[in-house]
């Protein structure tokens, strides 16, 4: 107990992996600790032990993993204890999709539902009730730790210290660059929009007729991510999907039903069932384009021409990023990339798709701007693609000149960890823990 405490990271990642459930089979369970309230079993330390074992094969030559598992395990209670006892709240909603995520995943790796059940020695509905509670108990762990640490801030001069104290070890920061994009999907032939259109008149009929908007979808729609699901898309945030779509369903009213909408994608029927701020909860039906009619020569004319006029000085790449992009993102910035992990304009070109990396890694100069091409991505439909080099960085050593930012991350992320160990350092005393030996 008195070992120093893992990162918390590492034990998030240790434990996100499933449940804490018996297996079957093995001894009978026993208590190897209390905690406040809580008991950590043998099985739970078992569980954990086995998956490490499977995903990682050397740790088998670890002799210190099962105790550090057991070590983690104990202050993974001290801190549910403690958030219990604050009144830390939790997202039911969000546990619930998750609990259904992780059960299906679970399910998926077994050929039938009774050698999965045997397999954990306890019916499917237990087990799903075992993976709820084990989320809900990591949530308000995690809960716990995000308020303890929301407030902790370094100065200038604490980010300077830890530079000074750390710059020996300090990463090399990658050849970075920022770049602005045009993404156009090319347009559908008039026979290609007809038919579509056909489809999704047909599917309004049937719903203005009194047929559940569910069953249509699973019949009719042409959307496979969402027809098994009734056409559910979940709750979207604002700025995530393609404009005409979002315009419309932000103006209905929660249960109401659109008229045909049209997007790059084809015609869709869209329903909205809540709205919760920036987010909204929709289903929609889709009669999709037949995309082999699809006018690619078009598309490059027509970013050709936009490029001729911006290199003309007649206009700039964001305002044509604006008029023409396909992307939703950043077409509204004016077509800067935007790092999906960091949501920094600078970014490495080995986070983008390599097509894209090849093309960016060929423009040197600020302003350069590339010959529009298509694009066929391994997944996705192809699409006709044209960028602006705005900036590079050459590769360098991490210095407070080029990189404050993140020495102010890694430097907030140190004083964190000493915060935290601090903290459970304190909670180790206050909450009353009893351990029986194995």
């Amino acid at each position: 107990m008195k070992k120093a405490l893992l990162s918390i990271l590492a034990i998030s990642a240790l434990y996100s992996a499933g449940p804490s459930m018996a297996i079957a089979g093995e001894v009978p369970d026993r208590i190897m600790a209390i905690v406040g309230n809580e008991v950590v079993l043998k099985s739970e330390v078992d569980e954990r032990e086995l998956m490490i074992h499977s995903q990682y094969p050397d740790t088998r030559k670890d002799p210190q993993l099962r105790q550090r598992l057991f070590d983690n395990l104990v202050d993974q209670k001290i801190l549910l204890t403690k958030a219990k006892l604050d009144s830390v709240k939790v997202d039911e909603s969000a546990i619930d999709a998750s609990t259904t995520e992780r059960f299906a995943a679970v399910r998926s790796g077994f050929p039938t539902l009774a050698s999965m059940e045997a397999r954990f020695g306890k019916p499917a509905s237990r087990l799903k009730q075992d993976i709820r509670n084990d989320i809900r108990e990591q949530q308000l762990v995690d809960n716990l730790r995000r308020s303890h640490a929301r407030d902790v801030k370094v100065t200038y001069d604490e980010a300077i210290a830890y530079y000074n104290r750390e710059q020996a070890t300090l990463p090399l920061v990658p050849e970075q660059v920022s770049a602005s994009q045009i993404i156009r999907f090319p347009l559908e032939t008039a026979s290609a929009k007809a038919a579509a259109f056909a489809r999704i008149s047909d599917v309004q009929a049937r719903l203005k007729a009194g047929g559940s908007f569910a069953s249509v979808a699973s019949a009719m729609s042409d959307d496979p991510g969402s027809r098994q699901l009734g056409g559910d898309l979940g709750f979207v945030q604002k700025g995530e999907l393609v404009p005409q779509f979002e315009a419309a369903a932000y103006a209905l009213k929660a249960g109401q039903i659109s008229a045909p909408v049209e997007t790059r994608f084809g015609y869709h029927i869209i329903q909205l069932l809540s709205r919760e701020d920036n987010r909204i909860h929709v289903r929609h039906i889709l009669a999709a384009f037949d995309r082999s009619q699809r006018d690619y020569a078009g598309a490059i004319e027509q970013l050709m021409a936009a490029r001729a006029d911006i290199l003309a000085g007649k206009a700039n790449f964001a305002a044509m990023a604006e008029k023409y992009s396909d992307d939703p993102m950043s077409s509204r910035v004016g077509g800067l990339i935007r790092s999906g992990a960091t949501g920094d304009t600078l970014f490495e070109l080995s986070s983008l798709r390599p097509e894209l990396q090849q093309i960016i890694a060929r423009l040197r100069q600020p302003g350069e701007i590339s010959i529009p091409e298509q694009i066929t991505p391994q997944r996705g439909e192809p699409f006709i693609a044209m960028f602006m080099l705005n900036s590079r960085v050459d590769a360098h050593r991490l210095s407070p000149e080029q990189d404050f930012s993140k020495l102010e991350v890694m430097a907030t992320e140190e004083k964190r960890r000493k915060e935290f160990d601090a903290w459970m350092s304190q909670l180790r005393k206050e909450v009353f823990v009893k351990v029986f030996p194995e």
